[in-house]
């Protein structure tokens, strides 16, 4: 969990600043709801800076947030979570009595279930010793090292909510072989390195009616070298959901999101377009800029059930082929485009200024194609479709498909593709945030 966390955290971070990074205005009142501080920004004028001027304004800011989420490299207790994953994938644990294999996602969500595991570096594995009251796993905390000077252990306190899960299928016997554990109502738990506290988890849920999604839930990881993790999230008729990565109390990421769907019915059904809302969320990257969604997911959803139903009928065994295949693509894009320009509505603003940057379109554009050679269709009354494709020595018919590439829309309605805006100019940055990739990558 620790790792897809963080790297998750990352990521958005990536595509934020790939968006332009964005911010919110410094007087957004804190006790407006989630929706009326959107309406507020979306009031905010755009900015008069160029789109070359906003290039270089946003490249010295994406740079200043890289050299905060630079020195979480150094992190002992990220280093130490990545190698006991590493010795996971070496050699699973089964903390459900030998049928279920799990890694370190999985420990701090279940409960009742007990064993102090020690890892044994010369026979590449996990030796179990009997606990009746802690789950502890005991190991070296860096990749580099053989001997155990970490200890990642766990408590937690079971709700009534049992949760079936599917261990093994044995194809011959058409047998599946199923486990379960209840899910923790609480869950606490400590990373120590040479005896001394390098990170804490605390996690608290509660449920209702039976169902597996918690009504509230809490989530919190405090890394000794000054890094929280946050989440927290409640199921109600809007549904909200907030996060953040903080730096010795200084917002790096944070999330807040909030949506009308309806987990339970989608849990039951998702293919039910009706239980899907709306959704609005903002992203704020450090104390500069904010990226602003305001989304119909029931309308996106319901007109893209319609767009598939409207898509031209392709078989290559017709002779309409190539002109059903080429209106398909076209078809198929521009109504793709159309559908996320209607119904998500995203727009970068920058909170220094209290200014919107652009906002985020899509347009349709040609991609990827090919020549297919078998283009000449040769009648044959035999055939079910009165034909067939030949081979084409001399030519060959273009299959042409689509991107639907994002653009950054400025206040003069120039349109930048996103790709283009930051291929030049952001390679320093781009080179620095792969650095810093790669040092997770282990």
């Amino acid at each position: 969990m620790i790792k897809k966390l963080f790297l998750f955290s990352l990521i958005i971070s990536q595509l934020a600043i790939s968006c332009s990074s964005e911010d919110s205005p410094e007087t957004t009142p804190t006790d407006e709801t989630l929706a009326e501080q959107i309406a507020t920004i979306m009031k905010q004028p755009y900015s008069k800076l160029t789109p070359a001027e906003q290039k270089v304004k946003l490249e010295a800011e994406a740079n200043e947030m890289l050299v905060q989420l630079d020195k979480t490299k150094s992190s002992s207790a990220i280093e130490a979570i990545e190698n006991l994953n590493t010795l996971l994938d070496i050699s699973s644990v089964d903390i459900f009595n030998g049928k279920n294999d799990n890694e370190v996602e999985d420990i701090i969500n279940v409960s009742g279930v007990y064993g102090v595991y020690t890892w044994n570096n010369a026979g590449q594995k996990w030796d179990k010793t009997a606990s009746t009251t802690e789950l502890k796993f005991v190991f070296p905390a860096k990749e580099s090292q053989t001997s155990n000077n970490a200890t990642f252990s766990t408590n937690s306190v079971s709700s009534d909510i049992k949760v079936d899960l599917q261990d093994s299928y044995n194809w011959e016997t058409n047998v599946e072989t199923n486990d379960h554990f209840f899910l923790p109502t609480s869950a606490d738990a400590v990373l120590t390195i040479d005896s001394k506290e390098a990170a804490t988890f605390k996690q608290t849920a509660k449920y209702a009616n039976g169902k597996e999604v918690p009504n509230e839930f809490t989530y919190k990881m405090t890394l000794n070298d000054g890094y929280t993790w946050e989440m927290s999230g409640s199921k109600a008729t809007e549904n909200i959901s907030k996060a953040s990565l903080t730096f010795n109390g200084k917002n790096l990421i944070s999330f807040n999101s909030g949506s009308t769907a309806n987990i339970d019915g989608l849990i039951d059904n998702d293919e039910l377009v009706q239980y899907r809302g709306k959704a609005n969320g903002l992203i704020q990257l450090m104390d500069n800029f904010v990226i602003v969604a305001d989304m119909d997911l029931a309308t996106e959803a319901s007109e893209e059930a319609a767009l598939e139903k409207s898509l031209p009928k392709v078989d290559y065994q017709t002779k309409t082929y190539f002109t059903d295949i080429n209106a398909y693509q076209v078809k198929l894009a521009q109504g793709n485009v159309a559908n996320f320009n209607k119904n998500f509505k995203l727009i970068l603003v920058s909170k220094k200024d209290g200014t919107k940057i652009a906002d985020l379109v899509k347009r349709a554009e040609k991609g990827y194609s090919y020549k297919l050679m078998s283009d000449i269709w040769t009648v044959d009354p035999s055939s079910t479709y009165g034909g067939y494709w030949s081979y084409n020595q001399n030519g060959g018919t273009l299959i042409q498909y689509y991107d639907e590439n994002l653009y950054l829309k400025f206040s003069d309605n120039t349109e930048v593709e996103m790709s283009a805006y930051f291929s030049e100019g952001f390679s320093n940055f781009e080179t620095k945030f792969e650095d810093f990739i790669k040092a997770f990558e282990k």
